[in-house]
């Protein structure tokens, strides 16, 4: 369906504008359906991605900079993430023994668990956003996007 369509547009929308509203619109499709999926762990977006940060560090601990460089929505509460993972005992934090400002993150093995229980709904996910796109088009579009974000 034609974003003009979807957003009852009775006037004609330039391309410019029309990429935007595309990408936002598609954004919170992704986003909707992805939610569905981490509903029942009672996990947001952005804790499912600190948990995934952690899991790549391979048993070594990261600190806050270090989760908050990698996140894909940088305006995250880094600190208030960790709090709620805390909680759910998904990671533990630890003052570093070397400096003592510096606060150390690791991944528990629940929480590694969680992931191993979602990797394969997450993926099957991707695959469904995935279908209706050729391996070129994917790659074309990946291309596209990386350009379309680069401000000059």
């Amino acid at each position: 369906m034609r974003i003009e369509e979807i957003i009852k547009s009775t006037v004609a929308i330039d391309d410019s504008k029309k990429v935007i509203l595309n990408i936002m619109y598609t954004q919170n499709v992704i986003s909707d359906k992805f939610n569905e999926i981490l509903k029942p762990y009672d996990l947001s977006g952005e804790q499912y991605n600190v948990l995934r940060i952690l899991r790549g560090q391979k048993g070594n601990p990261a600190n806050m900079c270090v989760i908050q460089e990698r996140m894909i929505a940088k305006n995250s509460n880094t600190t208030r993430l960790i709090d709620k993972l805390l909680l759910k005992d998904f990671v533990t934090r630890e003052v570093c023994p070397d400096n003592r400002r510096k606060i150390e993150v690791l991944i528990t093995q629940k929480g590694l668990d969680v992931l191993t229980e979602l990797d394969p709904k997450v993926d099957q996910h991707e695959k469904i956003f995935a279908a209706n796109l050729s391996q070129t088009e994917l790659e074309q579009l990946n291309v596209l996007l990386e350009k379309y974000r680069k401000i000059n």
